[in-house]
């Protein structure tokens, strides 16, 4: 190396908001009561640092923070003293680091405490473990927070923290990559690079991660006194790097020790086994990845070959190992870097020709290849092979190095258009869609002359980029038919690279592709009957297919053409090819599709379920545009519910991203969910105001694929609002909307609309138009929505009888749907009516009152009983604000507008079924 960097201190905490959720938890019940978490993570991930930041946030008592040592018996003891002396004053916070430092002694008398921490009142203990070796057994049942790796964009935005974005794009590749989400390991590789490389104006002089880095990190956690526990350890190593998963078979393992140590009969499974490694059914693992990938680095060279060497035999004599692990096995143990070409063209045909074998194992065998390859255009084509595999497994930030590597050589120009082809797909799925589209162009043209079929898949996803821009124009010019000798190319739709390793799906994936170019671009242009026919033969043909890519274009088409059930079948099919294949890009994508299909269903908690995992998936995949598609679904499945600060909180990430990436099309999602938490919430001003601008003519309007899906909700909100002349010209566009017969909810919407601006002598028959195609079509909360506006119209025209019919028909529709911000609603109009005191029955809604959390139902019963909410606050050893917010949540909860209804409805409550005063859940 050149020198050192000093790296300066992140600015804050970067991909944990899910494990700080918890430690926020226990901190906000401490003034209440007490409780106890466990933090465990490898060495390197932040379990000191998520303490540190808990310590802070802490200011409704003192912080007590203990660490190991000699003295850690007494440590133990200052911390049982300390709960004596604070119990029944202030509450504490007792923050004990790397607790499993502590010796068995010390370690009992820290559990026994955690059993007197809740007994002796408010005192929380946040305990921090290791994670590359199993839980003591002391700390076995306490609830536990564990820290993984961080997602590829979150460790890019924390290098970004670090070095204020001053890092060469290349070399900040190289270092996501190396630290495989490692703070720690991040910040080692930084400091290891001088200024120059950083920037990318020296050449890197050696490998991104080296073994003093790795060992720098990991400590002690990989040492082991014992030669045999040392032997064992490397070869565990040495067979996960071939394996592509994060265990191996302990046979094999044993196997190869005993070739490695021949006057050595271990037995199985050995004992006493390395704390580092843990036996489940046969397959032995390291408890940290870091720790493995130590473990090899750190080992001497010949040692880490000859390891290999025995696992290549062991696997061979077996016949069980498959030649692609047994060819890595034999590449790793030869003796230096250079060229070694029969091994490399052997290795790169086993993956060209293994198309079952994972996606991650593939990448590792062509980048190896290419590693032994001495020619530089075929160096080239294999690090980009490499790439394509990593993409598929979900490993973009392992794809752009090799990508960065394959620009190294001379290569040919289809060569060097499948590179841009792989990293368009990348910046597709996380990052600017309008470089996306330019870089798929690039490849598109460069893919032509030698490889058509590439160069169609490069220009389908230019198309799918527009399509996320909002660009229509640009979208419909790249669905064009191609000129006379070429064949056009696709419509939006999953935007992967065919598997080069199965040429004999190309045929059918081209008709596929055709096909739905066709309708996509006569849909677009507005001509319906040029459209359902070609769309309608991408669906079928996904019917019996079984690859992923057609499956997922068959679900979009189904989408297009309002087909919701095959939209849902192609989606559930392509979440299981994917998963079959390995193919953690394309789960996320799959996920996509079978929320939007769930959602336009109106079938609400089924496309929050797949929404939740999917998000879970793209995070994982580093698909930050996937994700927000994702974060924008969940905040339309929580606009109904009974939570905005739900609904705020996914459309503020979406559009975070949405806005920096240019998706047009999440961002009129994010703002229609919005809209229809304020428009459930009785907020129709509001409403009005943030759909107007998705829905009226104007260069703001949203989504071309997408606004007219809004238009029902804004001419509700705009006819509450008192604003109906606003109306007219947006609702003939919805008119031709419904006629165009692509979506099976808009006719009754369409009558629903127009129900809402006529008058008294023609609403009701349109009312019941509407209700009568929503039988037609299906989905309770549409039809709830109806039920409701009939209702309340009904209601206000004195006709009750008729009014509580539909009513109570719109209310059992919310409730079947989750629709709990409407349900309220419909309760409200039940009570006007006196049909409803309560509960659904007639009686008091003792049921509602389990929806409250502990605190909430503690806070509606001080505001029952007449107190303000400063006096709550006192009570309750709270802040004002923190009683505004829970009884906003409990208005919405109840479906109460004012303090007196409230109080009115918890004592009908009470007096039907008491609750216990403690204030748990029933």
């Amino acid at each position: 190396m050149t020198g050192e960097t000093t790296v300066r201190a992140a600015v804050r905490i970067h991909g944990r908001s899910a494990q700080q959720g918890p430690v926020r938890a226990l901190l906000d019940e401490l003034p209440d009561r007490g409780g106890h978490l466990v933090v465990t993570g490898e060495p390197g991930l932040g379990r000191t640092t998520l303490l540190h930041w808990a310590a802070r946030a802490f200011r409704a008592g003192p912080v007590l923070r203990l660490g190991p040592g000699p003295g850690a018996p007494a440590t133990a003891g200052r911390l049982l003293g300390a709960v004596r002396a604070v119990t029944g004053t202030a509450p504490l916070l007792v923050c004990v680091d790397d607790a499993h430092l502590w010796d068995a002694r010390a370690r009992a008398v820290l559990a026994g405490a955690t059993e007197r921490l809740r007994p002796a009142g408010r005192t929380g203990l946040l305990l921090s473990v290791a994670g590359h070796r199993a839980v003591d057994p002391e700390f076995a049942r306490l609830p536990v927070v564990r820290l993984d790796p961080l997602s590829p964009p979150s460790a890019a935005d924390l290098l970004d923290d670090l070095t204020d974005g001053a890092v060469a794009p290349a070399v900040r590749d190289r270092i996501v990559a190396g630290a495989e989400g490692n703070p720690a390991l991040l910040h080692a590789l930084l400091r290891r690079l001088s200024p120059a490389e950083l920037r990318g104006r020296l050449p890197l002089s050696g490998a991104p991660v080296d073994a003093g880095a790795l060992a720098e990190v990991a400590g002690a956690a990989w040492t082991s006194d014992d030669d045999g526990a040392r032997d064992l350890l490397l070869t565990v190593a040495a067979a996960v790097r071939a394996s592509d998963g994060p265990d191996t078979d302990a046979a094999l393992v044993l196997d190869a020790v005993r070739r490695l140590r021949p006057a050595s009969r271990p037995g199985l499974p050995p004992e006493p086994l390395p704390g580092q490694l843990a036996l489940a059914g046969g397959r032995l693992r390291f408890h940290s990845e870091l720790v493995r990938r130590t473990v090899h680095a750190v080992a001497a060279p010949e040692r880490c070959r000859d390891a290999h060497r025995a696992l290549a035999d062991a696997m061979e004599e077996r016949d069980g190992g498959g030649p692609l692990p047994v060819l890595l096995h034999r590449s790793w143990s030869t003796a230096g870097p250079g060229p070694v070409v029969p091994l490399a063209d052997r290795l790169a045909a086993a993956a060209d020709g293994t198309a079952t074998a994972p996606y991650g194992l593939r990448a590792t065998a062509y980048a190896r290849a290419a590693e032994l390859t001495a020619d530089a255009a075929t160096r080239a084509a294999r690090y980009t092979a490499a790439a394509e595999q990593a993409l598929l497994a979900g490993r973009p930030e392992r794809a752009r190095p090799l990508l960065a590597a394959a620009r190294d050589g001379a290569a040919p120009a289809a060569v060097l258009g499948r590179a841009e082809l792989v990293r368009g797909l990348t910046e597709l799925r996380d990052g600017p869609v309008g470089d996306a589209h330019q870089t798929l162009l690039l490849a598109a043209s460069l893919l032509a002359p030698g490889a058509p079929a590439a160069a169609e898949t490069a220009a389908l996803a230019a198309a799918d980029a527009a399509w996320a821009a909002g660009d229509l124009r640009t979208c419909l010019d790249a669905l064009a038919p191609a000129p006379p000798g070429g064949e056009g190319v696709a419509p939006k739709s999953p935007p992967v690279h065919r598997d080069p390793a199965t040429p004999h799906a190309a045929p059918t994936l081209a008709a596929v592709v055709r096909e739905h170019r066709i309708g996509m671009r006569a849909l677009l242009e507005g001509r319906l009957d040029r459209a359902s026919a070609p769309l309608g033969q991408v669906v079928e043909r996904g019917r019996t297919g079984d690859g992923p890519e057609r499956l997922l274009r068959s679900a979009a088409a189904a989408l297009l053409l309002g087909d919701v059930d095959a939209a849902r079948l192609g989606g559930a099919r392509a979440l299981a090819a994917a998963r079959q294949l390995g193919s953690d890009t394309l789960v996320p994508q799959a996920l996509e599709y079978l929320a939007y299909a769930e959602l336009r269903a109106g079938r609400h908690p089924q496309a929050r379920a797949h929404a939740e995992e999917g998000l879970r998936a793209a995070l994982r995949a580093g698909q930050r545009n996937t994700a927000a598609h994702h974060r924008a679904v969940l905040a339309l499945a929580a606009s109904i519910e009974e939570q905005p600060d739900v609904v705020a909180r996914y459309v503020a990430a979406a559009l975070a991203t949405a806005r920096r990436h240019g998706l047009a099309q999440v961002t009129t999602l994010a703002e229609w969910a919005t809209a229809r938490a304020d428009l459930g919430r009785g907020r129709p001003h509001d409403a009005a105001d943030r759909l107007g601008l998705l829905v009226l003519p104007g260069p703001g309007r949203g989504h071309f694929a997408v606004w007219r899906l809004a238009v029902p909700c804004f001419v509700e909100a705009a006819v509450l609002a008192g604003r109906h002349e606003e109306t007219r010209e947006v609702l003939g566009d919805f008119a031709d909307w419904a006629a165009f017969g692509a979506d099976p909810q808009a006719a009754a919407q369409l009558a629903r609309c127009h129900a809402l601006l006529a008058p008294p002598d023609r609403a009701d028959a349109l009312y019941r138009r509407a209700l009568a195609r929503h039988d037609e079509a299906g989905g309770d909360f549409e039809r709830a929505r109806t039920a409701l506006l009939h209702g309340k119209w009904l209601r206000r025209r004195r006709r009750p009888r008729e009014a509580r019919g539909l009513l109570g028909t719109a209310l059992a529709g919310f409730d079947r749907c989750g629709a709990g911000v409407w349900a309220a609603q419909a309760r409200g109009e039940l009570r006007a009516l006196g049909a409803l005191s309560g509960g659904p029955d007639g009686g008091p809604d003792t049921g509602t009152l389990t929806r409250l959390t502990p605190q909430q139902l503690r806070i509606a019963r001080h505001v029952a009983e007449g107190a303000t909410n400063r006096e709550v606050a006192l009570t309750l050893a709270v802040s004002t604000r923190t009683v505004d917010y829970h009884l906003r949540k409990v208005f919405a909860a109840l479906g109460v507008r004012s303090r007196l209804e409230l109080a009115r409805l918890v004592e009908q409550a009470e007096q039907a079924e008491p609750v216990e005063k403690t204030g748990a859940r029933p």
